[in-house]
């Protein structure tokens, strides 16, 4: 995988479409992975292939060294909670809906169908048997008496939302360590906090006790596509630890940026924890103003897709929009009972790309290789039950159109299967060219390797 240094030095910010590539290869079994002191899990992750540096010819898929991660499903295995909860199943990967209230299955199963797990806000009146009936999972403290302090399906609590925004930095950091002395020691905790984290307008010893001391769950809000942030005169995109660049800043990539800023945040005390991202259903903008537009499906999609290829391991939908339009609390479920719903294109385009998540989670719950596709790219390899999955999108150094993708040695197929679109390509010489039509667009292969690969 191609890797941005993690420094606060310039870099550009790619432009962001997306192609899974699957490769069949025979595959030894993965270390089991851990949390070692640095973070790194008990596989090697040494260097090599980072930062746009090809690895030399000739390197077998399993000898390329590994991104940094904190353990993917086994992560959740330190917390009693998640793991009765069956989070270390690799076949579960958090798709979260921020403040969707449900009063009955129906709705609850309307929810699963749009790809939902899990749910951050809730009415305090909400029965814990909607959860547990219903195989979906609550973050949060104790709603009510009806919530059994084992429950299977509360395998997690929240701490609190953008403390970074509301409090001095002292005060802010009082007030975590206060909620989480309270917090059952059981279930990871989870704190979502401002863009102001990955930037220089905090120091970094106070951004970095916010996203390290308190949480075993870390997301940042940041809604690039929908709020004024990206029109604002003078820009201000230099002040992140990756500068975000003016001509890109309004695009899928820039979440997947938001996703690796935080998690060069994370690994700053050398002991990593589950990153997840935001992403706006509809519009992320304030309530007061001024309305800057819809996120669009594709758009909606690029940017789940660009988080997943940055290393985010869960995906929490902002499920309201409060300016503009098209408004509403609870968008999931005005698409439920509204008919000619003003969102329902976002929230049909979100049910698609979460079931892309559903149907690829244990491969996104593997650790990643390092390697780069080629120029103009930025790229994710993992390796499955067989098979090598390589993820990659156009990196904004030019216009969306044209790539070509190196794969990894080894490769003997001919074609590539185009999951989810009922296509396929050639390969030639281990090389695939595809077409990428917008910044947002993402393409699943598939194509079989040597079958002896080491």
């Amino acid at each position: 995988m191609r890797r941005r240094a993690w420094t606060g030095a310039a870099a550009a910010l790619v432009v962001v479409l997306v192609v899974v590539l699957v490769v069949a290869l025979v595959v030894q079994d993965d270390d089991p992975p851990g949390r070692s002191a640095d973070g790194t899990g008990d596989t090697d992750t040494g260097g090599g292939g980072a930062g746009g540096v090809l690895p030399q010819e000739g390197v077998a898929l399993l000898d390329l060294p590994r991104i940094p991660w904190e353990g993917g499903p086994e992560y959740w295995s330190r917390f009693p909670a998640a793991v009765a909860a069956g989070w270390t199943d690799p076949s579960f990967f958090p798709v979260v809906a921020w403040y969707d209230g449900i009063s009955s299955d129906e709705e609850v199963q309307y929810d699963r169908g749009v790809g939902i797990n899990t749910y951050i806000g809730m009415d305090a009146a909400t029965p814990y048997s909607l959860f547990a009936d219903n195989g979906v999972f609550w973050m949060g403290s104790r709603l009510n008496e009806s919530f059994p302090e084992d429950g299977a399906n509360w395998p997690a609590s929240f701490l609190d939302d953008e403390v970074d925004g509301r409090f001095t930095p002292e005060d802010g950091r009082a007030h975590l360590e206060q909620l989480r002395e309270d917090l059952p020691p059981d279930r990871p905790a989870y704190a979502n906090f401002t863009q102001t984290v990955v930037s220089t307008d905090m120091s970094d010893a106070d951004a970095e006790a916010y996203v390290n001391d308190y949480s075993d769950i870390v997301s940042v809000d940041m809604y690039w596509y929908t709020i004024p942030f990206c029109d604002l005169r003078p820009f201000r995109g230099s002040v992140y630890l990756q500068p975000i660049r003016e001509d890109t800043c309004r695009t899928a990539s820039s979440y997947g940026a938001v996703v690796e800023m935080l998690r060069e945040r994370d690994a700053a005390d050398g002991r990593l924890q589950a990153v997840w991202q935001f992403v706006e259903l509809l519009n992320g903008g304030p309530g007061e103003g001024p309305f800057t537009a819809e996120i669009e499906p594709g758009q909606l999609q690029g940017a789940v897709m660009s988080s997943l290829i940055n290393e985010a391991r869960g995906i929490v939908w902002f499920n309201q929009s409060l300016s503009g339009p098209c408004q509403g609390g609870n968008l999931i479920r005005l698409s439920q009972v509204q008919q000619d719903f003003c969102g329902a294109e976002q929230v049909a385009a979100a049910a698609e790309v979460n079931g892309v998540v559903r149907d690829l989670a244990a491969v996104l719950n593997t650790q990643s290789y390092e390697w780069d596709a080629g120029p103009g790219l930025d790229t994710m390899l993992k390796a499955h039950d067989g098979s090598a999955y390589l993820f990659a999108m156009v990196d904004g150094s030019q216009d969306p159109g044209e790539r070509t993708l190196r794969l990894p040695p080894g490769v003997e197929g001919t074609t590539a299967e185009v999951l989810f679109e009922d296509r396929s390509l050639p390969i030639d010489d281990g090389v695939v060219v595809d077409t990428f039509a917008e910044e947002h667009t993402w393409h699943v292969y598939r194509v079989a390797l040597a079958e002896d690969q080491p």
